[in-house]
C-alpha cells in the first residue's frame, strides 16, 4: 500500500487505514460520451477573470452554523441559484456516526437544517437527506432528524437496502466502471454535497469527494478492490454535486473519520459549484494532524484536477469572505 504525507500516530501497522436534465437522464446522455473540455482534461487552466456578477468561485462564511451556511450559500447567489421551483433535492451531509456534533465527525445539524429551509425556501417539491451509514443507522441519523423536524417531515433516511439502489455503470471511470446509487439521487434535480470536515486515515481528508461513497451500497469495494484515490475520483465522474457546502465550524483536524481526535473550533462554512474546489480550499484552510498540506498533496484532489473534474489552483480562483 502507499504511503501518505499524512501522519496517524494513533494507526497501527503499516497501512494506511481506511438545466434541468433528470440526473438519470444525465447519467444516461454520459453513456454516449459526453464532450471534453480541453483545458479540464489537460489539468492546465487559465486564470479566470471575476464575472460581471460578482459572484466568486468560493464563498466562506464564519459565525454560527446555521448563519454561516445561509451566508456562504448566499455569497454565491443564494439557493435559488442551484435550486428551481418544483425540483427534486437530494443533500447529501456525513451522518455515519452516532456522536454528537462537538466530535466533529457528522455534519451540525444546524447546517443541514439551513440547507434544507433555503431549498424549501427556493421552491423544492421534494426534500430528502441521504447517507448510508456505517453503523447503528438510526441512532447515526436522529441528531439530524431532530433538528429538520421543524419542517413536519420526514426527510432524513438511512438507507440500509439494497431496494433504494439502482446499478449504475460510471462512463468516465477509468477502473472502477460500476456502482449501485441511490435511486433518489438519479432522479434528483440538485444534488448538495455538506460533507464534515475531517481528517481520514487513507485518504488524508474526507470531505464532499469522498463523501459520494456515501450514496452507493458498495463502498468497501472501493477500499478493497482499487486504490481507493482513483476509485473516488471515478465516482466523482458520475456523482457530481451541484453545490457544495462543507461544514468547518469544527474541524477534525486527527483521528478521522472516526473520531476522537483533535477538533479545530473554526466557525468556517465553504461554498462552492466546484467540488474540487471546496475540498482544495478546506484543505490549504486548516492544520491537519498538527501540519499544513498543499492540495496536491490530496492524491484524489490532484487526480480529479487533473482529469478535469474541477480546480485545485487556487491562486486562480476568486473567493469572497464574510463574518457573520
Amino acid at each position: 500500500m502507499k504511503k501518505s504525507p499524512f501522519p496517524e500516530p494513533w494507526f497501527h501497522g503499516e497501512i494506511w487505514s481506511e438545466k434541468k436534465l433528470d440526473r438519470r437522464e444525465f447519467l444516461k446522455k454520459q453513456l454516449k460520451g459526453a464532450l471534453l473540455i480541453t483545458a479540464g482534461a489537460t489539468g492546465i487552466y487559465l486564470p479566470k477573470p471575476i464575472l460581471a456578477s460578482g459572484v466568486p468561485d468560493i464563498g466562506i462564511a464564519r459565525g454560527k452554523p446555521g448563519p454561516a451556511a445561509r451566508a456562504a450559500v448566499g455569497l454565491l447567489g443564494g439557493m435559488k441559484s442551484f435550486v428551481k421551483p418544483g425540483d427534486k433535492v437530494v443533500i447529501k451531509p456525513n451522518i455515519t456516526f452516532p456522536h454528537p456534533p462537538e466530535e466533529a465527525t457528522i455534519t451540525n445539524p444546524l447546517v443541514t437544517r439551513e440547507l434544507a429551509a433555503m431549498c424549501k425556501e427556493a421552491g423544492a417539491a421534494r426534500i430528502r437527506v441521504l447517507d448510508h451509514p456505517v453503523e447503528q443507522a438510526q441512532a447515526c441519523i436522529q441528531a439530524t432528524k431532530d433538528a429538520l423536524s421543524v419542517f413536519k417531515k420526514d426527510m432524513v433516511h438511512a438507507l440500509m437496502q439494497k431496494d433504494f439502489y439502482e446499478s449504475t455503470p460510471i462512463p468516465k471511470g477509468l477502473k472502477f466502471k460500476q456502482t449501485d446509487v441511490m435511486q433518489d439521487v438519479l432522479e434528483a434535480d440538485v444534488l448538495i454535497a455538506a460533507p464534515a470536515a475531517k481528517s481520514h486515515a487513507m485518504t488524508g481528508v474526507t470531505l464532499s469527494m469522498k463523501g459520494m461513497m456515501g450514496l452507493i451500497w458498495d463502498r468497501m469495494t472501493m477500499h478493497r478492490d482499487y486504490d481507493l484515490d482513483e476509485a473516488i475520483v471515478d465516482l466523482c465522474s458520475l456523482l457530481k454535486p451541484d453545490l457544495v457546502v462543507v461544514d468547518a465550524t469544527r474541524v477534525l483536524s486527527t483521528g478521522g473519520p472516526w473520531g476522537p481526535g483533535k477538533v479545530l473550533e473554526k466557525d468556517t462554512v465553504i461554498a462552492s459549484k466546484d467540488m474540487v474546489a471546496a475540498d482544495a480550499k478546506t484543505v490549504q484552510m486548516f492544520q491537519w494532524y498538527g501540519q499544513r498540506f498543499k492540495p496536491r498533496q490530496v492524491d484524489h484532489i490532484r487526480m480529479a484536477h487533473e482529469r478535469g473534474l474541477g480546480r485545485m489552483d487556487l491562486e486562480n480562483l476568486t473567493v469572497r469572505k464574510i463574518e457573520v
